[in-house]
C-alpha cells in the first residue's frame, strides 16, 4: 500500500499549490491567470472478442451494422493500429489496469478460470488508483477476469496460485458470502461485476464485493449452435445468461445518473461481456445481421453503447467526457465461420484470430471521442497499446508516474489535441500469444519468436517441421503476414530477437521505470 498512499500524497500537495482546475486543465497558465476548465470524465469500454473487421467504420464491407460505433468514430479520432496487450481476455485486462505487460505477472499463457484467486497484486498501481488520486469518483461495472478471493468453508485449502492457467474447481470456496478481495481494494469505489466471461461459471453478480443473490443453483451448460456456448456451473438464483449485456448497460447508465449529481469527476471501467461466447441477442436483433448469430450479438453491443452514450449525451456529460471504445482482442472467427459467411470478415485482411500472436489475434478497433477537446475528426496510425491508458491519463490529470507502475505504458495524450504529433508514441510493442509465444513490433518490422500462431490457427507454419524457426514480416508491404523475410532480413530479425529478450529481461520498456 506505500505505493498508493506516496502518489496520494503527492498528487493532493500538487492541486493544492497550482488550485484544483489549473491542476486538471492540461493547458499553459499564465501567470496569475486561473484556467475554469473542469477535469474530463473519462469512459472506457471494452467490449469481448469484437473483432477490427466487425465494425462498419474499419471495415466498409462488414455485414452487421454498427451505427452508434460509426456515430462515434465521426466525431473523434480512429486509431487504425491499436493493440491489445494480449490476444486473449485476463492478460489483456491486466495490462489495461496495471500499465504492464501480462507476462511480466505469474500469467506466462492461458486465461484465469471463474474461482480463480487475483492476478492483480493487491499492492499494484492501478489506473483506478490514479484517477482516485486526482479526485476522481472510479467504478468498474462488467466482466472482471481478473480472479476474486473469496472466503473458505471450514477447513478447505486455498486454490493455488502456482499456475495460474490452471482453473480451480471452486471447491472450499463459500460464494454465497462477500468478497475477502476484489476490484474495490484495486482502487474501484464502486463496482459490479461477473467473476470472469459469460461461459465461465460462477455465474452471479457481485456489488462491492458482495452477491446480489444467497441463493445459489447450478445452471445447466449448452453448447448448440456454434458460439451460444457456457459451461455447467454454480449460479445465482435468478441468473440468466441472455440478460447479462442489457444488466451491465443498465447499470452503467445508473452509475453516470448518480454521478452527474455529484461535483467529482467520475472514471468508469465498463468491460462488456460480448459478443465474446455465449452469443445470446435479444430478440430485435435475431437475424438482422448478415453475418449469423455472432453478427446479431454485435448489433446487440453496439446498440447497448449507443443506449450509454445516448445517456451520456441526455445528462449533459458528452462535451468534457472522454470516451474510449476497444476490444481485448481480435475475433473468435473460424474458418468455420468463414466458409458460412464468406462477405464477413470479422479480423478484417489481418492473419489469425482471438488467440494468435498473428495480427488477427491483438489488432483491436480503437476509438476517442472528448468533444471539448477534439474538435476535428481524425484517423491516426500511431502505433498503441491498452497498456498505454495510464500513461496517458496521469498526463491528462498532470500526475507523474512512479518508476514501479506502468512499466510498459506510454503517454498518447498529445494525440488527442488538435495538431497531433507525428512522432510514435512507442519505440515498440510486444505482442503475446495464448499459448505464450511471443513477438515484438519496431516500426513497419515484426518478428515473431516460434513457427505457427502460438494460437488456435492453423497453416502451414503449425507443421511439426516448420521451414523457419521464426517468423519476420514487413507490416507496410504485408499486412496480411503471407511472406516471411528471415532469409531474407536475418540481421533485423537478429536485433528485434535481442530488443525482446532485453524487454522481457529489463521488466519494464517505458523510460524512467523499473521492475
Amino acid at each position: 500500500m506505500k505505493l498508493r498512499t506516496s502518489l496520494f500524497i503527492s498528487s493532493w500537495v500538487l492541486i493544492g499549490l497550482l488550485g484544483f482546475k489549473s491542476y486538471f486543465s492540461g493547458n499553459e497558465i499564465k501567470k496569475g491567470e486561473v484556467s475554469t476548465s473542469p477535469p474530463p470524465n473519462i469512459i472506457v469500454i471494452l467490449a469481448d472478442d469484437l473483432g477490427y473487421g466487425d465494425l462498419q467504420c474499419y471495415n466498409p464491407d462488414s455485414q452487421i451494422p454498427t451505427p452508434h460505433l460509426n456515430q462515434l468514430s465521426q466525431i473523434g479520432l480512429r486509431f487504425t493500429d491499436a493493440h491489445s496487450g494480449s490476444s486473449v481476455c485476463t492478460p489483456t485486462r491486466y495490462g489495461l489496469l496495471t500499465g504492464r505487460y501480462a507476462f511480466r505477472s505469474p500469467l506466462k499463457k492461458g486465461v484465469l478460470g471463474g474461482f480463480s484467486p487475483p492476478l492483480i497484486e493487491n499492492e499494484r498501481f492501478t489506473i483506478a488508483d490514479l484517477l482516485k488520486n486526482a479526485g476522481y469518483q472510479t467504478a468498474v461495472i462488467g466482466k472482471w477476469h481478473l480472479g476474486l478471493e473469496w472466503p473458505l468453508h471450514n477447513g478447505a485449502t486455498p486454490p493455488s496460485r502456482s499456475e495460474p492457467d490452471a482453473w480451480p474447481t471452486g471447491d472450499g470456496l463459500n460464494i454465497q458470502a462477500d468478497l475477502t478481495q476484489g476490484p474495490n481494494d484495486l482502487g474501484f469505489d464502486y463496482s459490479y461485476i461477473i467473476p470472469s466471461s459469460l461461459d465461465i461459471p460462477p455465474y452471479l453478480y457481485l456489488e462491492n464485493g458482495k452477491p446480489t443473490e444467497r441463493e445459489i443453483v447450478e445452471l445447466a451448460g449448452n453448447n448448440e449452435p456454434r458460439g451460444v456456448f457456457w459451461r455447467t456451473g454454480p449460479a445465482g438464483e435468478g441468473f440468466k445468461v441472455e440478460n447479462t449485456l442489457d444488466i451491465l448497460g443498465q447499470k452503467a447508465q445508473q452509475y453516470m445518473t448518480e454521478m452527474s449529481k455529484q461535483k467529482k469527476p467520475f472514471f468508469l471501467y465498463l468491460p462488456l461481456t460480448s459478443p465474446h461466447t455465449p452469443w445470446v441477442p435479444s430478440k430485435e436483433f435475431r437475424a438482422k445481421s448478415n453475418a449469423g448469430i455472432y453478427g446479431d450479438f454485435v448489433m446487440h453491443t453496439d446498440f447497448v453503447v449507443g443506449e450509454v452514450l445516448a445517456k451520456l449525451e441526455a445528462l449533459g456529460l458528452k462535451e468534457n467526457t472522454l470516451v474510449i471504445f476497444t476490444s481485448d482482442n481480435g475475433a473468435d472467427w473460424k474458418p468455420g465461420d468463414k466458409e458460412k459467411f464468406p462477405k464477413h470478415r470479422a479480423n478484417y485482411g489481418y492473419r489469425g484470430q482471438k488467440s494468435d500472436v498473428w495480427e488477427g489475434g491483438h489488432r483491436v478497433p480503437f476509438l476517442v471521442s472528448w468533444p471539448r477537446a477534439i474538435h476535428n475528426t481524425r484517423t491516426l496510425a500511431h502505433t498503441l497499446c491498452l497498456t498505454d491508458l495510464m500513461a496517458t491519463f496521469a498526463s491528462l490529470t498532470n500526475q507523474t508516474l512512479p518508476s514501479n507502475a506502468g512499466q510498459d505504458s506510454f503517454d498518447f495524450s498529445k494525440l488527442l489535441t488538435t495538431s497531433p504529433t507525428k512522432k510514435p508514441v512507442r519505440p515498440s510493442i510486444i505482442h503475446h500469444s495464448i499459448d505464450g509465444m511471443f513477438a515484438i513490433r519496431s516500426g513497419k518490422w515484426k518478428y515473431i519468436d516460434g513457427a505457427g500462431s502460438g494460437g488456435w490457427s492453423k497453416g502451414p507454419a503449425n507443421d511439426r517441421k516448420p521451414a523457419l524457426p521464426a517468423q519476420l514480416y514487413d507490416l507496410e508491404k504485408d499486412p496480411g503476414e503471407t511472406n516471411n523475410l528471415m532469409n531474407t532480413h536475418p540481421k533485423i530479425a537478429a536485433n528485434l530477437q535481442t530488443l525482446l529478450r532485453q524487454q522481457q529481461q529489463n521488466g519494464y520498456t517505458r523510460n524512467g521505470a523499473k521492475k
